[in-house]
């Protein structure tokens, strides 16, 4: 196999065509999955469910997504792949993620997980022998270093000893690995100096199959709470030699890896995870308007257009994120673990709102159409890695919030217009690139420029009025957090200590609301619905309410705006994302 690598140049379409062939790919997808609501679908809600309640996987709808060669969307163009850039990553692989959380993880982006590091720092060998190994539909996995407050997942890692042949004897287990018995490949973070610091683990891209039986004894299954139809068990290596050759980048280069690389991780996870909770709304809406003739009862206008507008702020958020690594990859670290730290927290606290609509059906396993709330409510936490996930962003936010406020804040300029603007043509991701916490705040930046703009408006009155007000409140809340964070010492607590804490909690959802304003003022006036301010004011109060700054009364039919986009999408079968997906019905 010749991969484009070696030829000098990338094949296939142009950047212009990027787009249209990922939303093409992306609606092929929907189209062959079906309506996820249809009892006789193979690849439907109800077939998903009985494979979750039978802790297996998805097997038919895993041969279709095989047939239509998925793990290529993993693999850079420049190897012979569709993967161009991780924003349109995220949208060719919503389909999947709309019906299950689990198939997603166990039967997707778990190889881009583990192949990241090799795309940021392996040899032209290594690349080439991965992007061939998933071009071929085979799978890959990540073997985590063990983090703080690491949940089952991150807990326990391997030690590497170095050989005077070159290589390594690989020691160590882990109890909880997705796809350990069915990968064709292994990513290993293994730690090669006792020593903690910034060069204690090294990388290896290790094939399962080079093991000698003698050094690798595998784990029985393990059934996790949430995505139950994900494959998940242990490996437990004694002295498993490792060659010279599978070292990727540099020994000591490991956790330099895992923060450039696991950018784009939380952020293709915050794009994909919006469309699981997209079902769940959907089902709800259908709770709430069959079999009523008239409006929708009072009581649910609230919890639905709320919900609502928080996906398209999810949406949002994650849309900027993936598109700052392709247009700002230096810059796009902390915003990134800022979008990880928000989204699903915002999800779980939505899934509690669609709850009290979908009452006792939405836990209903028998039930396409209302009971993906029970499912999702269980997996998000995985998915998510829970405590672990958020301690994980935090760990990247609080170092950085002196060294913000000092630097950055009120001295950066504007990211370019096109980070916002949809459409636009942006550079292919490469992990290459990718840099950790270089010292610029590119959101703060956009947040100071929306509220500004903004102000020259703010008497026009009813919606522009409160976007206006709701800009300048978190403008006002950034200038708050300037003095507090300016003095904090040079060398911060860290996790320990609750008040830093609560610093990092107010900064994400600051950008958060950038995120939300940006791409408010990058519409062309396509989308009327979007264009119109109601959403934004309607997400940037939740938002503000979240984080206890003063926001103005909605205007006068802001919420019933919402509320008849909402019930249009749900009729016409669109999603409730930005881009309004056209849905397989």
């Amino acid at each position: 196999m010749t991969t484009t690598a070696e030829t000098g140049h990338a094949p296939g379409t142009a950047p212009g065509d990027w787009e249209r062939a990922a939303n093409a790919r992306a609606a092929r997808l929907e189209t062959l999955l079906g309506d996820p609501y249809d009892s006789a679908n193979p690849h439907g809600l109800r077939a998903l469910f009985t494979a979750d309640d039978q802790r297996t996987p998805p097997h038919h709808t895993e041969e279709l997504l095989d047939r239509t060669n998925l793990a290529a969307e993993f693999v850079p163009l420049a190897h012979g792949g569709r993967l161009t850039r991780a924003d349109l990553l995220a949208r060719t692989l919503r389909p999947v993620f709309r019906r299950d959380v689990a198939l997603g993880f166990g039967h997707g982006i778990t190889s881009l997980f583990a192949a990241g590091a090799v795309w940021a720092a392996g040899s032209r060998q290594q690349r080439h022998r991965l992007a061939r190994l998933l071009l071929n539909g085979k799978r890959a996995t990540i073997l985590h270093h063990e983090l703080a407050h690491a949940n089952a997942l991150l807990r326990h890692e391997f030690t590497a000893h170095p050989t005077p042949a070159g290589g390594h004897l690989l020691t160590g287990r882990k109890d909880l690995i997705i796809n350990a018995a069915r990968a064709d490949a292994h990513v290993v973070y293994a730690r090669t100096d006792p020593a903690r610091g910034p060069h204690s683990h090294s990388v290896f891209l290790l094939d399962p199959a080079d093991a000698p039986p003698a050094h690798v004894r595998h784990l029985p299954r393990v059934t996790t709470s949430g995505m139950r139809g994900a494959l998940f068990s242990g490996l437990h290596f004694h002295n498993r030699p490792v060659p010279a050759d599978a070292l990727v980048g540099r020994t000591g280069e490991g956790v330099a890896l895992a923060l450039r690389t696991f950018q784009v991780n939380r952020s293709v996870i915050c794009g994909v995870i919006t469309a699981a909770a997209d079902t769940v709304l959907h089902s709800a809406v259908r709770a709430a308007t069959t079999g009523r003739s008239g409006p929708v009862a009072r009581r649910w206008h609230k919890p639905l257009t709320g919900v609502f507008a928080d996906l398209l702020a999810c949406d949002a958020m994650a849309t900027v994120a993936l598109r700052a690594l392709s247009l700002l990859p230096d810059r796009a670290h902390v915003f990134a673990a800022a979008v990880k730290y928000v989204v699903p927290d915002l999800l779980r606290e939505n899934l509690e709102e669609l709850a009290a609509v979908l009452g006792g059906r939405g836990y209903e396993h028998d039930n396409p159409e209302y009971g993906a709330l029970d499912k999702l409510v269980r997996d998000l936490p995985v998915a998510g890695l829970g405590h672990a996930g958020t301690a994980s962003c935090q760990s990247v936010i609080v170092p950085q919030l002196r060294t913000l406020a000092t630097t950055a804040w009120f001295a950066e300029e504007e990211p370019p217009p096109e980070l916002f603007r949809p459409g636009a043509d942006l550079p292919a991701l490469d992990y290459r690139l990718l840099a950790v916490a270089g010292g610029g705040d590119f959101m703060a930046a956009s947040l100071l420029g929306s509220a500004a703009r903004l102000a020259r408006s703010r008497n026009v009155g009813g919606q522009i009025t409160a976007l206006a007000a709701l800009a300048e409140a978190f403008a006002a809340e950034l200038r708050a957090l300037h003095q507090t964070c300016r003095q904090l010492p040079r060398h911060p607590p860290g996790l320990s200590d609750p008040a830093t804490l609560v610093l990092s909690d107010r900064y994400s959802l600051v950008v958060a609301a950038a995120a939300v304003l940006g791409t408010w003022e990058g519409q062309d006036g396509s989308d009327p619905f979007l264009a119109d301010a109601a959403w934004p004011v309607l997400a940037l109060s939740r938002i503000g309410a979240r984080l206890g700054i003063p926001v103005p009364d909605l205007p006068d039919g802001c919420t019933q705006h919402v509320l008849h986009e909402l019930i249009r999408r749900y009729r016409a079968g669109l999603g409730c994302d930005l881009a309004a997906t056209a849905l397989a019905r």
